[in-house]
């Protein structure tokens, strides 16, 4: 159930019950030719939506203007400094567990909020705060890399864009219809959680915006599986927090 539908008896019953909430965080930034700029937000959004349907969690509403300056030179890219979303993340977690929540489940969808995340969590009491990428539990894994291969690649992966396909229907493909350079396996380890360069020698590097990620590949169906994938695995991980929570607070 989606916080931002609910009224406040509505919450109060819930918390008198014993809830965790997910929060989602995405990001406002290019995804190639083909790519949604809300991508990230839209795939952790939806995610942790489909999954509360299965273990009758609570949503809070996602936060989406998060770090992304190595893509600020592609229109549509708004990024903030990694201390002010920080800041901002650790607030809305503090004001959630101020209300009564037992947990926060963090389902994020952008690599560079990772960091930052840990740092929250960190920050406030052992085991209160968990974070999630939507795309890390084996389940997930696994079928990307059966469904793409090494054309995963980095940004603009076809299995995030398969997702929003299936949410909100297909761009055309234009440029990414042709394969991008492939990355090395050296390359993705030393840039992963979205360690790029500056702007500009980032879209130098990448000119359309796709980092090893083959866009073209990505269906409508491949995403109806992927998004079905995700939030059974996320809703077993979302039921063990809490339980672990909610016994913890016992």
């Amino acid at each position: 159930m989606e916080l931002s539908l609910m009224t406040w008896p509505e919450v109060d019953v819930r918390l008198a019950q014993g809830a965790c909430v997910m929060l989602p965080t995405g990001s406002t930034e290019q995804h190639g030719p083909m790519g949604l700029i809300g991508t990230d937000a839209i795939c952790a959004n939806r995610i942790s939506l489909a999954a509360a349907e299965l273990c009758d969690g609570l949503v809070a509403p996602p936060l989406n203007y998060t770090p992304a300056p190595f893509n600020i030179g592609f229109p549509g890219t708004v990024s903030v400094t990694t201390e002010l979303f920080q800041e901002t993340l650790k607030q809305v977690c503090e004001g959630l567990l101020a209300q009564g929540v037992q947990g926060v489940f963090i389902v994020n969808g952008h690599g560079a909020n990772l960091e930052p995340a840990r740092a929250v969590a960190a920050a406030l009491p052992e085991g209160l705060v968990r974070i999630q990428s939507w795309w890390d539990p084996e389940p997930v894994a696994k079928m990307r890399a059966q469904m793409f291969g090494d054309w995963e690649g980095m940004h603009a992966t076809p299995s995030e864009i398969a997702i929003t396909q299936a949410i909100h229907g297909s761009k055309p493909e234009g440029a990414a219809a042709e394969p991008p350079e492939k990355l090395s396996p050296e390359y993705i380890a030393a840039h992963s959680g979205d360690r790029h360069g500056p702007p500009d020698e980032h879209r130098a590097r990448f000119p359309d915006g796709r980092v090893g990620s083959h866009s073209a590949l990505a269906t409508p169906k491949q995403g109806e599986r992927l998004l079905t994938t995700a939030a059974a695995a996320l809703a077993k991980d979302f039921r063990n927090f809490c339980d672990s929570r909610i016994s913890a607070k016992a």
